[in-house]
């Protein structure tokens, strides 16, 4: 019988997303904005503190959704792309936030935004993540994951797209999720899906 494939073993990890195995390049500070509609099915599954901070909000995708709905918002990212109220290192700055935090980390350094924001925020205040199924693997998240169980991933059952500089282009090849924690929560992790 002929093969009806003839792709190889790169193949494979580019239709993966796998970043170290695509021709193309990386975005320089990893900004892969998150489709609008992501966030309005997140805020169908879970509600938030009335304060939230968007650590990374790149031009704004994630942000608008929360102001259309309500939300206070602090938007704040390391470069300016033309939206957002400070232009600073999230994982350098100091202080404390009393609301609930909300974004899709830079991918690179996603467990470090995880362990900042629940650093910084109140017991009971939830911090919400947009990252790949793939973040459940890997034994330093392991531990991030024991010491801090995230209280529900929603695995979203359709594909969601993420725009390279804030470009959205076709459709998507990655499995996306929101990771929700509530600080202080201790239980075993509940996995729903959604879309």
């Amino acid at each position: 019988m002929p093969k009806d494939w003839t792709g190889n073993k790169k193949s494979i990890y580019v239709t993966l997303a796998a970043s170290s195995h695509t021709d193309e390049d990386r975005e320089e500070n990893d900004y892969y904005a998150t489709e609008p509609k992501a966030v309005e099915l997140l805020l169908s599954l879970e509600t938030f503190n009335k304060s939230i901070l968007e650590p990374a909000c790149g031009e704004g995708h994630i942000s608008e959704v929360l102001k259309k709905h309500g939300y206070d918002v602090l938007s704040m990212d390391l470069v300016d792309r033309g939206y957002g109220d400070l232009y600073e290192d999230f994982l350098k700055v100091g202080g404390t936030w009393d609301g609930d935090i909300i974004t899709n980390p830079p991918y690179k350094y996603a467990q470090q935004f995880i362990e900042k924001s629940l650093s910084i925020i109140p017991d009971g205040n939830k911090v919400a993540m947009f990252l790949k199924v793939q973040f459940l693997e890997g034994k330093e998240r392991k531990n991030l994951f024991i010491k801090n169980p995230p209280k529900i991933v929603y695995v979203s059952s359709s594909r969601l797209r993420c725009g390279k500089n804030g470009i959205f282009e076709g459709s998507s090849a990655v499995a996306y999720c929101w990771y929700i924690w509530v600080k202080g929560y201790k239980g075993d992790t509940i996995i729903k899906w959604f879309n």
